[in-house]
């Protein structure tokens, strides 16, 4: 009995159990997709390989952190020191959090670029909103962690926040604490939760993915393949203009991960602080509760929205309409697959108002980020105004400008 019929025995043996052949053929080897990706479309399988290694690197430092206010930054100097690789997974865990959403990013950006989130994508879309809240929320659970300077004090400026909202905000503020003031029980939970929601997070993206498989992917030509003509050399019942994921796309997308990764370990070796943007300068010192650091900045992937909150005046003096602004900017984002009107899904078709639209969106988001990450200065605050007004109006006028101007017919096939 040779090798290959061994296999096959072993394969009936599983497939009697689990449908491993099954799934395999359904969302691999005979999950048809458009033949015209390009390179936008690397982004979501180097998120996933990023998942997998956050979770990993980070199960690997939980073997020796101590969620302990009196010993949580020592034993980071400890992980740092003397755990042997310690310093090399500590590296990856830090900078993969900041390239987890760079990718994420610019995942979405595709999505906004080619109306990935138009009918039938809304859920999909929805699914991959909530992931993206998922890991702001793991995120933030982080940033305390370290027990430095700048971890300590940007947790208590972002857990304050919620102490702004009407009646229940103190009682809302000290549950999420779990005493009056960031504490030992305070780095417990945020330890716990810390370590949880990454699993709901892989959880959510298996619903993602599956969701994608049902509907099919999305194309540069925002047309949909399974509507077109059918037959291709694979299978006569299959999309004319779709090729098996597997082996096509796993190739592709393979080398453009070594790619992504020859860059992300460059980083890791050379410059995993990234002046500062990575790793805080402070974070290297010890929270101390008396000393408040010169600039408290959350890290660089929240900046736009922490510009958002700075960029609202205060009202009787409560910052709330600052909060409900910073919250709105990202609600808004689940509501986009009903704001888009237009004939076209793609950006290749679509009139110049949704064009000019989304350069503006995508440059107020850039300068917000960036005038998050400054002290505030009566000229930086007039910019985020204005920035503000011009993130809000992306998605608020989307429902007029989107039916404006003329539009490109877009072809029956995809062109390629």
């Amino acid at each position: 009995m040779n090798k290959t019929q061994n296999k096959s025995k072993i394969m009936q043996w599983i497939d009697a159990r689990f449908p491993a052949s099954k799934v395999f053929r359904e969302h691999l080897s005979e999950y048809y997709a458009p033949k015209n990706f390009n390179f936008w479309y690397y982004f979501g399988s180097i998120a996933l390989v990023l998942l997998v290694l956050q979770i990993i690197t980070g199960v690997l430092l939980a073997m020796n952190y101590k969620p302990d206010a009196e010993s949580a930054f020592a034993s980071i100097e400890y992980i740092m020191r003397d755990v042997w690789g310690g310093w090399f997974i500590r590296y990856m865990h830090s900078t993969g959090a900041s390239f987890f959403f760079i990718v994420v990013y610019l995942h979405m950006f595709r999505g906004l670029l080619y109306g990935s989130y138009r009918s039938p994508r809304e859920l999909l879309w929805i699914f991959g909103m909530v992931i993206y809240v998922a890991m702001m929320m793991t995120a933030f659970f982080g940033y305390l962690l370290p027990w430095g300077q700048m971890s300590y004090w940007g947790a208590q400026v972002i857990v304050n926040l919620f102490d702004t909202i009407p009646l229940i905000g103190p009682a809302l503020s000290e549950w999420i604490r779990g005493d009056y003031v960031i504490s030992d029980i305070t780095l417990n939970r945020f330890y716990a939760l810390h370590y949880l929601v990454p699993f709901l997070l892989a959880g959510l993206v298996f619903l993602h993915i599956v969701s994608l498989h049902k509907v099919g992917s999305n194309n540069p030509d925002g047309i949909e393949i399974k509507k077109g003509k059918k037959g291709n050399k694979w299978d006569p019942r299959a999309p004319a203009d779709g090729i098996p994921f597997h082996p096509y796309y796993t190739v592709k997308d393979t080398f453009g991960i070594a790619v992504f990764l020859l860059v992300f370990f460059a980083v890791v070796f050379f410059a995993p602080e990234m002046g500062g943007y990575f790793i805080e300068q402070p974070n290297f010192e010890p929270a101390n509760p008396l000393k408040t650091p010169e600039h408290i900045a959350p890290v660089w992937y929240f900046t736009p929205y922490y510009a958002i909150l700075r960029a609202v005046p205060s009202f009787a003096g409560t910052q709330v309409w600052g909060v409900l602004a910073m919250f709105a900017s990202l609600a808004v984002f689940f509501f986009l697959p009903w704001l888009d009107r237009s004939p076209a899904r793609s950006m290749r078709y679509k009139a110049w108002p949704c064009r000019a639209a989304l350069g503006l969106f995508t440059l107020s988001f850039l300068v917000l980020g960036y005038l998050g990450t400054l002290p505030p200065t009566p000229g930086r605050t007039f910019a985020a105004q204005f920035f503000t007004l011009v993130y809000f109006a992306y998605f608020l006028l989307m429902p007029y400008y989107s039916k404006q101007g003329r539009v490109k017919t877009p072809p029956d096939r995809v062109t390629g």
